[in-house]
């Protein structure tokens, strides 16, 4: 695998988050950056790939998975740990967990039981219309004041606002999404009808978003996920901006594997992450994992990020092709 060791575009096999998709990242690396990149064959850093895929409108997470790789490699032949070159201020990542939606409240309190118990030190649930303000009602009846936030995918309108100045009542960290995916002016009146902070995942896809959202007033925290908005320079510059006018910020996820997962990790060491990550341990989701060590989570819910050069994990290769179910095969000369 060489050079892209280290680079991972967490795509769907469907436009169901993004338009991006496992066939549409191929067909823009063959087509477009591949070339971009014979043409252009040396690349001293990530901000030169940056500039040369910048005519490329679009398509953030296929960038995303080429300008990890280049992270990792320019971390590694600079001998230090990647989380320090960008500006990293700890060792340590706070990690929280996501859960789907159940659907019966039971299940829901067995869960989040559950990984209370293994540590993770924030709960999100996600809501829909019809399981909402009742499952958040029975989880503050069971666990008290635990860390509580909730995120909506976008699957209200500015009409339901009622639901969320109920859910305003019990004190959550934040609400994200709660409208349209493109959505920045509906958010900023709900905001102002809210005490709970407003944090917005999928409508910031960019710094133009996020100034945008900011002088709207439609958030009060952004989810910054770096495969979403394009990469790590587009997160830190998202998360200086943010910074300065004291919106804080924390570190999502597209459900990577242990290789994408580095760079969240990385990521959540900025100084402006204020909140536990959506970063969880790597047997959450996967029973083999494709990097050594997996990601595990202390029982006090925090990840160590690896004090060695790149992301500080190695890619087992032999599992990578293991796995694999479509190859592109292309050379850089």
């Amino acid at each position: 695998m060489g050079l892209l060791d280290g680079g991972e575009a967490p795509v769907d096999d469907g436009p169901w988050y993004s338009y991006e998709t496992v066939n549409t990242t191929l067909h823009i690396y063959k087509d477009f950056i591949v070339p971009l990149l014979k043409n252009n064959p040396i690349i001293e850093n990530p901000m030169d790939f940056i500039k040369i895929v910048s005519k490329i409108r679009g398509h953030p997470m296929a960038k995303a998975g080429i300008e990890f790789a280049l992270w990792d490699l320019y971390a590694k032949r600079h001998k230090q740990p990647l989380y320090r070159l960008l500006g990293g201020v700890r060792d340590y990542v706070e990690s929280g967990v996501s859960i789907g939606i159940i659907g019966d409240y039971d299940r829901l309190i067995k869960a989040i039981s559950h990984y209370l118990d293994e540590g993770y030190r924030r709960v999100k649930i996600k809501i829909k219309p019809g399981w909402d303000i009742g499952p958040v009602k029975r989880i503050r009846k069971e666990f008290g004041d635990i860390p509580l936030q909730v995120d909506a995918n976008a699957a209200y309108e500015l009409r339901d606002k009622h639901i969320f100045i109920e859910l305003d009542k019990y004190g959550l960290l934040m609400i994200e999404q709660p409208f349209h995916y493109e959505d920045l002016y509906e958010h900023s009146i709900l905001q102002k009808l809210i005490k709970t902070p407003i944090c917005l995942d999928e409508s910031i896809k960019s710094i133009y978003d996020a100034m945008a959202a900011i002088a709207l007033g439609s958030l009060k925290v952004i989810n910054v996920k770096p495969a979403r908005v394009g990469g790590l320079l587009e997160t830190i510059t998202i998360h200086d901006y943010a910074l300065k006018h004291n919106i804080p910020i924390w570190i999502g996820g597209m459900l990577e594997t242990g290789i994408g997962r580095g760079f969240q990790v990385a990521a959540a060491t900025l100084p402006n992450v204020k909140y536990p990550n959506d970063i969880s341990a790597s047997k959450r989701y996967y029973e083999e994992e494709i990097v050594e060590p997996p990601w595990e989570i202390t029982s006090d819910g925090i990840i160590r990020v690896p004090n060695k050069p790149g992301i500080g994990v190695e890619v087992l290769e032999d599992r990578v092709e293991k796995y694999t179910v479509k190859k592109l095969s292309f050379k850089i000369q």
